[in-house]
């Protein structure tokens, strides 16, 4: 398995909206509909209130990298744009 996580934060007030508006549109239905996609869920921080936790988890990296071409993504990063202020990627490792 290969796991990959994803630190975002959100302009104030909006980290419930990013998640909303990504279920809203389907977005998160298609990408954990993905072949190899094992877990691809986001987490809430208790002490900061616009950050967010996004946890993946693929059968392989070759399946996390397809997944990154497919045409849903481009919904998600036109959601992210209008939420999201910073991304920080994590460590990628199989497992």
């Amino acid at each position: 398995m290969f796991y990959y996580y994803v630190v975002q934060t959100a302009k104030d007030g909006c980290r419930e909206k990013f998640v909303e508006e990504l279920n809203a549109s389907g977005v998160s239905d298609a990408i954990r509909a993905e072949d190899g996609c094992i877990k691809y869920d986001f987490y809430y921080s208790e002490n900061n209130p616009n950050e967010i936790l996004l946890v993946e988890i693929w059968e392989t990296q070759k399946h996390q990298q397809v997944h990154l071409t497919q045409p849903h993504m481009d919904t998600l990063r036109a959601i992210k744009e209008k939420y999201i202020v910073d991304t920080k990627l994590g460590e990628n490792y199989p497992q």
